[in-house]
């Protein structure tokens, strides 16, 4: 299901939008449309100058400000003390649509954090038992076949061609097939589960200001979005209970979780979140992996010869091209100080991933790839700690199979002249909406 014609023409103009390239701290604006454009211009800058960087008045208490943090280290201890610096927007975001989605009549949309992990230890608990034998480190090798099959079966489509519009048909819609198998919705569903997709992601494509906020107007159709998918999420738990498979929504039917049996309402909500984790981010990063693999032959030709090097591409990737640049998601409790900079409680953190990764303290020749670097895996994409991504086993396993496919079945791989401006989508998110490559058959 494409965009409403509302949506579209806001994304058009957004991705239209222009602004000066910075060269002094004055000029830096990571949030405006636009401005994804210069973020790597911009991060130098903060990297140099305040990499503690208020933005006045946008606080979560009055008189309160947030701060933009660049630097690798400093993100890194935030994500590690869950105690002083704890989420922000996810908290937020549950009042905001619990309270929407009860207007629109539907009941519950958030019981897994309710009522399955209510602390940080049964949220470890919830990842380590119920997500991660599907999507974690370990637990994701068991698609390893499936998704082989799904990027041949892509490829199939399209490598007769010569020529490929490589993120509407692989980039995106690989990690979207895999994510709807994992869980467990039907394959046939897939037009308008990825409509409810580009609904989970709505406010950080549309969203303005470092908090990602969405119109009133926007707010309740998004919920009303939320609720469909849910409902959705309810009907295929109801099918698992009565006919098992082997995906994530059968196995959370049969199994105990801190004593007792899943509720439909929270193996919905689980499945939900694995939803809007499996889509966007993967395919973004996929996207510039085959943009790096068309810009760089020389890569093509030392991962042919060495294979174990394609897991360090994929991390070199990851770091340079973080899905997720950055987020609004730590509230401060306490006063504190970070780099000589004070911040008072009630301020809130916007991490910027992206720039971390970029950090020129965290290893040599940050902006470049560098199949030989040293703990490549080293990058905040994923973030860290107790809130690190619990599906990047897939993300990761994916990318690996994408990239390999690649290479064994694609030849000459190139940018396709005349047709890529590189833009990339609006929001907080790194990914160009389109890549169009050539290449001949291997």
């Amino acid at each position: 299901m494409p965009l409403t014609a509302e949506q579209q023409k806001k994304q058009d103009e957004m991705m239209a939008a222009e602004i000066k390239c910075p060269v002094n701290l004055e000029e830096v604006d990571l949030f405006s449309p636009g401005a994804q454009e210069h973020w790597f211009d911009a991060y130098r800058i903060l990297h140099k100058e305040a990499p503690v960087h208020p933005i006045p008045g946008e606080g979560a208490l009055p008189g309160t400000d947030a701060f933009i943090l660049s630097k690798y280290d400093d993100i890194a201890a935030v994500v590690r003390d869950p105690v002083q610096f704890p989420m922000y927007q996810a908290h937020i975001a549950i009042e905001d649509a619990a309270k929407l989605v009860e207007e629109n009549g539907i009941g519950a949309l958030v019981p897994p954090r309710d009522t399955v992990r209510p602390t940080l230890e049964l949220h470890k608990k919830q990842r380590l038992e119920l997500t991660g034998p599907w999507v974690g480190p370990e637990g994701a090798h068991r698609n390893t076949e499936m998704i082989t099959h799904q990027a041949n079966e892509l490829i199939d489509g399209w490598i007769d061609r010569g020529e490929v519009d490589f993120v509407s048909e692989f980039a995106a819609p690989l990690p979207q097939r895999v994510i709807t198998t994992v869980i467990g919705f039907p394959l046939e569903d897939l037009e308008i589960t990825r409509h409810w997709a580009d609904a989970q992601v709505q406010r950080f494509v549309f969203g303005y200001s470092h908090k990602n906020l969405l119109t009133p107007e926007e707010e309740k159709a998004n919920a009303a979005e939320l609720a469909d998918l849910f409902a959705y999420s309810l009907e295929q738990v109801a099918k698992a209970r009565k006919n098992p498979g082997d995906n994530l929504i059968s196995d959370l039917t049969q199994v105990e979780f801190n004593g007792r049996s899943l509720t439909d309402e929270e193996i919905a909500g689980i499945a939900g979140q694995m939803h809007i984790g499996g889509h966007d981010t993967t395919r973004y990063v996929i996207a510039a992996e085959g943009m790096l693999l068309a810009q760089h032959p020389e890569i093509v030709e030392e991962l042919r010869k060495d294979r174990s090097k394609i897991r360090f591409f994929v991390e070199e990737a990851l770091r340079l091209f973080a899905p997720t640049q950055g987020l609004s998601t730590r509230l401060v409790i306490e006063d504190t100080e970070i780099r000589g900079v004070q911040i008072p409680r009630g301020s809130i953190l916007h991490l910027r991933y992206g720039a971390a990764n970029r950090d020129p303290d965290l290893c040599p020749n940050s902006e470049s790839i560098d199949l030989e670097r040293k703990n490549p895996g080293r990058h905040l994409t994923f973030s860290m700690g107790p809130r690190v991504c619990p599906g990047a086993g897939l993300s990761r396993l994916e990318q690996n199979i994408a990239v390999g496919t690649l290479i064994d079945r694609l030849d000459e791989l190139a940018i396709a002249p005349n047709k890529n401006d590189f833009r990339n989508q609006p929001g907080i998110m790194l990914g160009m909406n389109e890549l169009h490559l050539t290449f001949k058959k291997r």
